[in-house]
């Protein structure tokens, strides 16, 4: 490998080892002091900013599958951070809202992490944004990982 080229290639692989750690630890730090895990979180704070909504807003607001969605609605539902409703418009449509106790969690939990990331990505520009979804294409072609749910 060129000299040059290596001593670079190993920093941005141990930046984004770094970036991995974190958000492994951010996790488990949420899950510990906070008894939720970031998906979950990611779920209560945009319905607390949205609320209500639908389960296909939220599925749509994951980048998740139905079947992955309900199951985690079903999740927040029984420890009571939500409940779901039939839309009296249409019975197929089930709306989804914070309980008092969602809406306490989303609003005491601090933001970091994944959902931090969500936030502030959404701040930046377009031309910005761009970019770095080209980076992570290339870092996922580089790892040969395939677009999943």
């Amino acid at each position: 490998m060129n000299d040059a080229v290596e001593p670079h290639s190993d920093q941005i692989f141990h930046r984004f080892l770094s970036l991995l750690r974190y958000t492994r630890q951010h996790s488990s730090q949420m899950i510990a002091e906070q008894g939720i895990r970031p998906r979950e979180f990611s779920v209560l704070r945009f319905l607390w900013e949205c609320a209500p909504a639908t389960v296909g807003q939220v599925q749509d607001f994951l980048h998740k599958s139905a079947s992955t969605t309900s199951a985690l609605v079903a999740q927040l539902e029984e420890a009571n951070y939500v409940t779901r409703t039939r839309s009296l418009e249409d019975n197929r449509v089930v709306i989804v809202e914070l309980t008092p106790l969602g809406r306490d969690k989303a609003e005491s939990t601090p933001l970091g992490g994944l959902p931090l990331l969500r936030r502030r990505l959404g701040k930046l520009p377009k031309e910005r944004l761009v970019q770095i979804g080209t980076v992570l294409e290339e870092i996922q072609h580089l790892m040969e990982v395939a677009d999943s749910e």
